[in-house]
């Protein structure tokens, strides 16, 4: 199985201490050696660094950590490969373009008779069922809000039906997905994700895969919220929630705006 990383900001933040023990899963700490990618929103802008090769020893993983990029939506991956050879069309994440916004998704799981599901505006590029998937996704999106080339006015239908369209490739198998427009973050639980918010009081965080630890009071202000998701807990001295399956959380700048599929 892949691993994914996730990041909502309400300020510009670098995602340098999660990605730096996120990499070493990446044929370090862990067995995903086939490729990896990070993907960030900035200022309406998008920039992606993708990989087939490991992230634990790559060049540009470690450019990553020494480059404190901010952004404010983060998404990133690390593949262990099922379907589809190592090669970088099939390094995710996917982008795609709908309503003058780059998409970002990223997958972790693998779906049995994917193929059948039927494509529209979108054609896959590489040969992953996670792509393909993607593309069925964004093109059953753009089916349902045809509208202009503008997101729905009301965003909770978007949201109520993402979670249904989640459901579907749910129950071809495992689905964990992170899905962003750069304004909101979409985190799905298929059998497992967590997620953890820092905000006022910060402290100090350990990470689990390398030995890091950082006080976020000197790197933050009183009014900073800062919400982590990933495949596992990436600190050993915080306390992460774990999602349950069938949950759909919407973030928004370090916020949960929506849930879907859990009574809380």
């Amino acid at each position: 199985m892949c691993e994914l990383l996730g990041m909502s900001a309400n300020v510009p933040t670098d995602i340098c201490f999660s990605f730096s023990g996120f990499l070493h899963r990446g044929g370090g700490t862990g067995p995903h050696r086939d490729g990896w990618g990070i993907a960030f929103y900035e200022e309406g802008g998008y920039r992606e660094f993708r990989d087939p090769h490991p992230s634990v020893n790559s060049p540009i993983a470690r450019l990553i950590c020494e480059y404190p990029i901010k952004s404010n939506v983060v998404i990133s991956h690390i593949r262990q490969a099922n379907v589809g050879g190592v090669r970088l069309a099939n390094t995710h994440p996917f982008t795609r373009e709908m309503w003058g916004r780059p998409w970002c998704y990223a997958h972790n799981g693998q779906l049995s008779d994917w193929q059948k599901l039927p494509l529209g505006a979108y054609t896959p590029v590489g040969n992953t069922d996670s792509e393909h998937a993607f593309c069925w996704l964004m093109g059953e999106l753009r089916r349902c809000f045809p509208a202009p080339p503008a997101p729905p006015a009301s965003p909770e239908s978007l949201w109520e039906h993402l979670h249904g369209l989640c459901e579907e490739l749910r129950g071809l198998g495992v689905f964990n997905l992170l899905l962003s427009d750069g304004i909101y973050l979409y985190s799905y639980c298929s059998t497992k994700l967590a997620h953890i918010t820092r905000r006022a009081p910060f402290g100090e965080a350990e990470l689990s895969d390398a030995e890091l630890t950082v006080n976020f009071i000197e790197h933050t202000t009183p009014n900073d919220i800062v919400s982590v998701i990933a495949t596992e807990p990436l600190t050993q001295n915080e306390a992460w929630q774990r999602m349950v399956p069938g949950e759909l959380l919407v973030w928004r700048e370090g916020e949960i705006k929506a849930s879907y599929g859990h009574s809380k």
